[in-house]
């Protein structure tokens, strides 16, 4: 069965650019420079053009009228054409044929006039100088190819014609001036062809720069937006919040701008995912926090997933009254998506969610983590409360456990003050009795060096985050103290379903790993069947990570919970860990009976079969006869500091 959810659109828009757009975006640019370029150029040939006046006067002054008026009315013309097409925004293709076409037009205007002078012979040299036109189609002016060739073309051709019509007798004059003429015709126009593929290609590799540059930027916009944002549900994730709170948090204690923070959590999820499997699981997840996010955003505030199932929401508070009431639309946005949910032990037949709000207040503290836990209190009395509502922090009302709450500073700093240690229990393998494993425990005390007892501090560290530091030292602590030192081949770590779900949590242990030079296979996870851990994707994914890195993965307390088949059928364990309480069980048949079955489930399974808890010579005993693969407890070994262990 199925449940049954709205439709949530997301962004669909995404901003690209492709190496031809990239082309064409430099094309427009140099399009502008080459439009300047022009009209400079061509103001500039006008100029040294009609400069030319004073030698028509010196070298053919019986035409020098005709042909100094022709210069300045191909001038006149020329400049006026290209400037009244520049103002229109024309083409820069036609800015250079009308650059050609002056060019040409004063070529022949000259030329033509000044072959009526009587003055032949200072004519006949007084020609080499239209060279000068073609080398500025071929030079001068940026043309295309075509355009260049076709120009120089016009201008070769012209003095042939005229040299054949006026000089007919000057064979040798004919050669020579010919063969300069075609020599600056094919040299020039090699030039240009150069220059074309130059300018092309200076134009492609500028193209593929800013393109590279530009997805350079994307894929380091894309990892940023990635490293903030929750793979699963696509909203923000615990990192982008914790920044925003340290914003709100700076601006609260600098300008006294007050911030809420709400911890929102979906009732009876676990029971969620065992009746509609996982899939529809992360589906539902999806479809709140895209619910919640369209609320949340419209008010101005920032949402994120806080891990599993739980949401965290941080937005300025103007009142106290307005915050709660964003608070009860959230909540009514998610019973309005009306998402079947039938295995809940209450009478709602939805999907809903509670909601704890803390404020910031005047002895709120001096760190941001507090008002996270004060909301998780809040949200823990909405909870006790039924479910499916809201509560505020109250600090008058009783906390979940006061003497716990005294930890809270105590585990913050626990590394810091080497208030925590850790102790190594040996684990012996029964087929030569030599120790080849330790199992890290963690202890703490109080800075009088009373003793605090796990049971009572890791609950703690979980609900308040500690454990992801705290985790984070243990690993690095046992690979320093154990797999550096050889003291065993392998050393295994307890994990908690927090550190699972956190982001980056496997690449935090690769890069224990690499700074310690150990390999992954000699380091071994523990996670506990009994813990609430869902089974959830990122878990599941995070479990595979591990994997990838050859770190070994045990399951922990086999036996405790109710969850233990379906992690034995979704994971592939190397080690079962069998709880130390169906060994002891064992002074009674049923026990035993009890003990054996496990003991034909795992080894079926092909599973190394590790019984904790050993504690007579009687339980060993009973241990080899049934072929047990490895043993740790009391009567085997106590936990010592590494100082004291003895290498295998």
């Amino acid at each position: 069965m199925s449940a049954v959810y709205p439709t949530v659109r997301g962004d669909e828009s995404t901003d690209s650019i492709s190496f031809a757009e990239a082309c064409k975006s430099l094309e427009a640019e140099n399009d502008s420079v080459r439009r300047q370029s022009s009209r400079h150029g061509l103001w500039i040939a006008v100029a040294v053009y009609l400069s030319f006046a004073l030698p028509d006067q010196w070298l053919i002054p019986d035409v020098a009228p005709v042909t100094i008026a022709s210069r300045f009315v191909v001038a006149a013309i020329a400049l006026l054409t290209f400037e009244a097409l520049r103002l229109a925004k024309a083409k820069i293709v036609w800015l250079d044929i009308t650059c050609a076409a002056a060019l040409l037009a004063g070529y022949l205007g000259w030329l033509y006039p000044a072959i009526g002078t009587r003055d032949v012979a200072a004519m006949s040299y007084y020609m080499i100088f239209g060279a000068i036109f073609m080398m500025g189609a071929n030079l001068f002016f940026s043309f295309s190819f075509r355009l260049s060739v076709i120009t120089s073309s016009f201008v070769l051709c012209a003095f042939f014609v005229t040299i054949e019509a006026y000089f007919p007798s000057s064979q040798i004059y004919k050669l020579a001036f010919g063969m300069f003429y075609i020599s600056c015709f094919v040299f020039t126009s090699s030039i240009n062809w150069r220059l074309n593929v130059e300018r092309r290609n200076v134009l492609l590799n500028a193209a593929e720069a800013r393109y590279q540059h530009w997805e350079a930027s994307e894929r380091g916009r894309s990892l940023l937006e990635l490293s903030n944002t929750d793979y699963l549900t696509g909203i923000n994730n615990r990192r982008a919040l914790d920044l925003r709170l340290d914003e709100c948090w700076a601006a609260w204690k600098d300008e006294g701008r007050d911030f809420v923070v709400f911890l929102i959590d979906v009732d009876f999820f676990k029971r969620f995912n065992d009746r509609y499997g996982h899939q529809e699981g992360d589906r539902c997840l999806t479809v709140v926090a895209n619910a919640l996010k369209a609320v949340v955003e419209s008010s101005g505030g920032m949402i994120g997933r806080y891990g599993g199932e739980e949401f965290i929401v941080v937005m300025p508070a103007e009142t106290p009254s307005i915050a709660m009431s964003l608070a009860e639309k959230i909540r009514m946005e998610v019973e309005f998506l009306a998402i079947a949910h039938d295995e809940r032990p209450d009478d709602s037949p939805i999907v809903t969610v509670s909601i704890g709000a803390a404020f910031t207040r005047e002895d709120v503290g001096e760190k941001v983590e507090r008002i996270v836990r004060e909301a998780d209190l809040a949200l823990y009395n909405a909870k006790a409360s039924g479910r499916n509502c809201i509560r505020r922090f109250d600090p008058s009302l009783p906390r979940p456990d006061d003497n716990a709450g005294k930890l809270v500073p105590l585990l913050t700093a626990a590394i810091d003050r080497k208030l925590v240690s850790l102790v190594y229990q040996p684990i012996f393998d029964l087929t030569n009795g030599r120790a080849k494993a330790v199992e890290a425990l963690m202890r703490l005390r109080m800075p009088d060096g009373t003793a605090v007892s796990p049971r009572t501090f890791i609950p703690v560290a979980e609900r308040t985050g500690a454990i992801l530091e705290l985790g984070k030292w243990a690993i690095e602590t046992a690979c320093r103290d154990i797999l550096m030192t050889d003291r065993m081949a392998t050393v295994s770590v307890n994990v908690s379903p927090i550190q699972l779900r956190s982001p980056g949590f496997a690449a935090s242990v690769a890069d224990i790993l690499a700074r310690c030079g150990v390999s992954g296979s000699r380091l071994a996870l523990e996670v506990t069947e009994g813990l609430d851990m869902d089974m959830q994707s990122e878990v599941l994914k995070c479990i595979a990570d591990l994997r990838a890195l050859g770190v070994e993965i045990w399951l922990d307390d086999f036996g405790s919970g109710f969850a233990g088949l379906s992690w034995l059928r979704a994971i592939e364990f190397q080690t079962v860990k069998v709880d130390r309480t169906f060994l002891h069980d064992c002074s009674n048949p049923r026990g035993l009976t009890m003990l054996q079955d496990m003991v034909s489930l795992i080894r079926n399974r092909g599973n190394t079969i590790l019984v904790e808890g050993v504690e007579t010579a009687a339980q060993l005993s009973l241990l080899k006869d049934l072929r047990i693969d490895r043993v740790q407890g009391f009567h085997m070994g106590m936990p010592v500091s590494a100082e004291r262990l003895n290498a295998a």
